[in-house]
């Protein structure tokens, strides 16, 4: 075992245990549920982080795989009296089927193309939310979505949904860390570096750009299938535009190319409307404000950033 394995099972036992003692010592609903919202935009943070940090492909449209996943559960559970654990993978191959689909001519646009095609699959995406009101519940929203029940576990209360959350979350993190490990991984970032350099020795580009677009996608609708059943109901403005812009933000925050700066990226961008309840109605220059100063004072995120921090504050030390 090489000393980058040993120290990411340190990082994931230590992250379990502060899991765990967070969901026993946390005796406040409220502080419950916010933490339950980090982890749900932490899964939509690390799946787009993986197709924006390590293959370099831009998506402003990820809020319509995020949605698929909501609607999808909320469709089969309520409409088909479907179990919500049999609508999971039909929910998350739903949206797999749909990124395999868009993601076939979508990624072979690159750069300001890519986004722009990838926001107009996101808009038309939200329209279908909005306006198929007889299967969606249109602009009202849809409710009546079940709780999630295992057995004669039940996931209403706030600490059952907490762990079952974070564990999805902590499952996430170790398949994209054995991914960015393994030679796909490398071949990833060779795609991010440089696709015509990655393709001129024999990576299949196409190939691994759609598979990570429809991984990415996948973690959308598991994010989506937990928020319905945690929330009980769901309307298109949670998949709108500005959605796909908050994830963005939170991979570009949190630092591309790194499955904890997809944790801290989540983090603060789910706090952030916590404190600044004032400011509500100018979100969308809140978030423009962060990006650029992240961008020009932090251009690798705050997780690198602040590990570049330390790193010069050691050798300064050291002198």
């Amino acid at each position: 075992m090489t000393s980058h394995q040993t120290r990411n099972r340190i990082c994931y036992a230590v992250f379990s245990l502060l899991i765990i003692v967070a969901g026993y010592t946390i005796e406040n609903p409220y502080y419950i549920q916010v933490l339950t919202f980090i982890g749900i935009n932490t899964l939509l943070a690390l799946g787009l982080n993986m197709l924006m940090g390590y293959a370099g492909q831009i998506s402003l449209g990820h809020a319509a795989f995020y949605g698929i996943g909501a609607y999808g559960t909320a469709i089969l559970t309520v409409h088909y009296n479907l179990s919500p654990w049999m609508a999971l993978p039909a929910a998350i191959a739903s949206a797999m089927i749909v990124a395999y689909i868009v993601g076939i001519p979508t990624l072979k646009l690159s750069g300001y193309y890519l986004g722009m095609g990838t926001l107009g699959f996101g808009m038309i995406v939200n329209i279908l939310f909005r306006e198929w009101s007889s299967v969606t519940g249109g602009a009202s929203g849809f409710i009546g979505i079940p709780t999630l029940e295992l057995g004669p576990i039940s996931f209403s209360s706030g600490r059952n949904y907490f762990y079952l959350v974070w564990g999805f979350v902590l499952t996430s993190f170790i398949v994209c860390q054995r991914i960015i490990d393994s030679r796909i991984g490398r071949a990833l970032r060779a795609i991010h570096d440089g696709e015509k350099a990655a393709s001129a020795v024999g990576v299949d580009t196409r190939k691994l750009k759609l598979q990570v677009f429809i991984l990415s996608a996948a973690f959308s609708a598991l994010a989506g299938f937990l928020y319905a059943h945690l929330i009980f109901f769901i309307s298109p403005g949670t998949f709108s535009f500005i959605a796909s812009i908050r994830m963005v933000t939170m991979v570009v925050i949190g630092g591309m190319a790194s499955i904890w700066g997809s944790l801290l990226g989540a983090s603060l961008l789910t706090l952030l409307p916590e404190w600044l309840h004032a400011f509500s109605e100018f979100e969308m220059v809140v978030y423009g404000l962060i990006l650029m100063i992240v961008m020009i004072f932090l251009p690798r995120g705050l997780t690198r950033g602040l590990l570049d921090i330390y790193e010069r504050a050691v050798k300064k030390n050291d002198r």
